[in-house]
This record gives structure tokens, C-alpha cells and sequence, in this order.
């Protein structure tokens, strides 16, 4: 039995880092904060709408209720939110670093790839916090949500690791981010 466990140790370790070693920059705006400074545990509270409706809007997080993970600020609107996410943070952040679910589905070919990712336009997919640019490319996305998660999924390996974005959300103002 030791022999079968010692055996399978390299694999377990290898499997439990893959996933990290694809984490790339986490996407950052002016606020300096992940997801401009919303909550990421608050959206599991929200009542999410059906596909083609527009989803409530993100939490806003406190300036005085953060935490760091994958080189980024996280803002939470409560303490309790906070230890939540420190007790499991890869529940909680957003796929593809906080960029766009559909930018990183088309890849770099399709002039999507590494795209800022807007707080208010989300959806929790199998578990999973999925953020997309604009209105107009959450309709592109959820026309087929199951086929878009596996290509940015596929494209990812290859984005992932590349720097952050560096550019701005269109339609969406820093200036209205809570903190």
C-alpha cells in the first residue's frame, strides 16, 4: 500500500499545480483592485437571471476589507465575505483572470484573447464565475455558454500565462466602482 501511495505522490503533486501554473495576471483597472472592486463571494448571494436577461449588479467591496491572491487586491463587503474567500479563493475568482469569457473563447486569431472583464456583466456557470466585456458580447456568449467556456478553456492554456490587459472596460467607469 505504501509503495502504491508513494508511487502516486509526483502525480498528485503535478495534477495540484497544473491548475496554478495556467493562472496568468490577474486583470487590474485604475481602482487598483480586482474586479474593479467588487465582491467576488457576493455574487453566489445574488439571484442570477436566466440567459438573455440582465443580471443584477456586482456588490460593491470596502476599501477597509481586503485581501491579496494571485498578485492581486480583493475589496469584500463584509469580513465574513473576506474569510470565505481566503478559505478558498479558486471557488470565488473569476475564470480567465478576470478577463472576458468570450475574448478569451475567439482567442487572439478572432481579436478577442486577454480582454478586461465587466463586474456587472457575470454569470455563474458549473460553480464558476465567468465576467464579459460589454452587453453586446454577453448576447455573442450566450448563445452557446457550454461550447464557449470549452474553447476559452483550450485557448487559455495558450493566453493565460501572457501579460495582463492593460485596457479599460468600454461602457463601464471606474468612477462608479464603490471604493
Amino acid at each position: 500500500m505504501k509503495r502504491i501511495l508513494l508511487s502516486l505522490a509526483p502525480v498528485a503533486i503535478a495534477v495540484a499545480f497544473a491548475g496554478s501554473a495556467l493562472a496568468g495576471p490577474q486583470y487590474v483597472d485604475k481602482t487598483k483592485f480586482a474586479v474593479s472592486g467588487y465582491d467576488v463571494v457576493a455574487y453566489w448571494g445574488l439571484k442570477q437571471n436566466a440567459v438573455g436577461k440582465t443580471q443584477p449588479k456586482a456588490v460593491a467591496g470596502k476599501k477597509s476589507i481586503t485581501a491579496e491572491h494571485n498578485g492581486a487586491t480583493w475589496a469584500f463587503s463584509s469580513e465574513e465575505n473576506k474569510q470565505k474567500f481566503l478559505a478558498d479563493p479558486a471557488k470565488y475568482v473569476p475564470q480567465y483572470d478576470g478577463h472576458c469569457a468570450y475574448g478569451a473563447s475567439i482567442g487572439n486569431d478572432g481579436k478577442g484573447g486577454k480582454v478586461p472583464g465587466n463586474p456587472h456583466l457575470w454569470r455563474i456557470v458549473d460553480g464558476k464565475l465567468y465576467l464579459n466585456i460589454t452587453k453586446a458580447v454577453v448576447g455573442f456568449w450566450e448563445k452557446n455558454v457550454p461550447g464557449h467556456i470549452s474553447k476559452a478553456d483550450k485557448n487559455w492554456t495558450s493566453i493565460g500565462s501572457k501579460p495582463a490587459s492593460k485596457r479599460n472596460v468600454p461602457s463601464f467607469s471606474t468612477a462608479s466602482a464603490p471604493l
